[in-house]
């Protein structure tokens, strides 16, 4: 039966899970901005840690709030504010933020003075380290050519994108305010489709910039690694020649530190690879959701990052390589000396074994020595007692025979039955 919920629904009420707005609202997180030219675009990316994305968090909320608005929602990751005639949006990522500010272009020449109206002043606080700094400007023609000496022509990449409908430009340099530089010709495209134009450039160059990386994490591991190459080659020439257990041992050794060092080394070098793939993986989508073709006698952005980025990626892919196989002829060399050490430990403690049964077999005759010389020192003493009470009872006048004979007779008697008594205890004792 159906009952009605609060609002007045028909439909049943479920137990909604705690994640399904979350999901539901991520796929319109970061929607695309409608731009309209002429328009300039500033975007920052700083690199952020768990503790300065929480203070930028709660600095954003500060800054808003002075300007009569709103700050980001408890565990919101995008914000949007409007700003010197433009709008501000700020979002966080797992390593990064991003500060991204677009307003109306001035009349002057392209990439003349930055407007006065940014928020990237006095007052702005930023979160981390700077990585990335860009320039976007988007006018509504492409006539004249001076808008070429705005970029260096030894790395000048023009394309044009979305079935031709715009034309974009760019040199992936920095220019004097340490800002790369694009410029987007829009020719036909609606402001939706241009928002979205400008946004995938963005995030194509934060994420080409994000995924090099790697490159110098791979380049900083590099002689490292060398080195455990080189030593490892060291170490199993020596397994060859090695022999006694102090020496195997001493190298088993050597050969776990190493294994320590390159999995330590190679775990923290985890995350900046994969990473980098990731990024370069997104690059690659921004650039095939461009729609990009080279303009006539001018290199594409996809060629010019690809020449750049495939070999960063490479090298990054080359040195994960090395650490895998590293560890594994490690793990081949140290189990292979563990086995030695372990041949030669058994062959220790076998001989061991054999010196104490030596030990003991020398031990039981010992002890049968002994329990001889017991039985004949007992029978001794039992043997004299008995001689003393047959004196004593003669001179008591018993009718018995001379003490010596009693004494005589007494002494296979009493060796008999006490080699029978101690005969008993060890029987006794060997059972247990």
């Amino acid at each position: 039966m159906k009952q009605r919920s609060e609002n007045g629904s028909s439909f049943p009420a479920f137990r909604t899970s705690p994640l399904r707005e979350k999901v539901l609202g991520e796929v319109h997180a970061r929607p695309f901005r409608p731009l309209a030219g002429p328009r300039t675009v500033l975007h920052y990316a700083f690199l952020t840690n768990a503790e300065q994305a929480a203070e930028d968090h709660a600095w954003l909320i500060e800054f808003c709030i002075s300007r009569g608005g709103h700050g980001p929602a408890a565990g919101a990751r995008h914000h949007r504010l409007s700003f010197g005639g433009g709008t501000l949006s700020w979002e966080q990522h797992a390593e990064f933020t991003t500060y991204t500010w677009d307003g109306a272009a001035g009349p002057e020449t392209l990439f003349g003075a930055i407007p006065a109206s940014h928020p990237f002043g006095a007052a702005f606080r930023a979160p981390g380290d700077l990585l990335v700094a860009v320039r976007l400007e988007v006018r509504e023609d492409t006539e004249g050519p001076d808008w070429r000496e705005g970029f260096d022509a030894t790395s000048l990449t023009v394309s044009d994108v979305e079935d031709r409908a715009a034309m974009v430009a760019t040199d992936f340099r920095q220019d004097g305010d340490g800002l790369t530089r694009f410029l987007v010709f829009n020719r036909a495209l609606s402001d939706v489709r241009l928002g979205a134009v400008v946004q995938r450039l963005l995030e194509l160059e934060t994420y080409r910039t994000l995924a090099m990386l790697g490159l110098f994490e791979a380049t900083d591991l590099q002689p490292e690694i060398r080195r455990f190459e080189i030593e490892l080659a060291e170490l199993t020439g020596r397994i060859r020649e090695t022999s006694g257990l102090g020496a195997n041992q001493e190298l088993l050794g050597r050969l776990s530190e190493m294994a320590a060092a390159l999995e330590a080394g190679a775990t923290a070098s985890a995350f900046r690879f994969g990473a980098s793939r990731a990024y370069d993986g997104i690059v690659k989508a921004r650039l095939t959701a461009l729609k990009e073709e080279a303009a006539p006698g001018d290199l594409s952005m996809a060629s010019f990052l690809t020449r750049r980025l495939t070999p960063a990626m490479r090298t990054c892919q080359a040195i994960e390589d090395r650490q895998a196989m590293l560890s594994r002829k490690l793990a081949r060399a140290t189990t292979l000396l563990r086995t030695r050490v372990n041949v030669e430990l058994e062959d220790q403690n076998r001989r061991l074994l054999q010196s104490m049964n030596r030990r003991a077999q020398l031990q039981l005759r010992l002890q049968h020595t002994v329990e001889g010389l017991s039985v004949a020192a007992v029978s001794y003493y039992v043997v004299g007692l008995i001689s003393y009470l047959a004196k004593a009872a003669k001179q008591s006048g018993l009718p018995l025979p001379d003490a010596n004979v009693t004494t005589g007779l007494a002494v296979p008697v009493v060796v008999l039955l006490i080699w029978w008594f101690v005969r008993g205890i060890h029987k006794k004792h060997g059972d247990h």
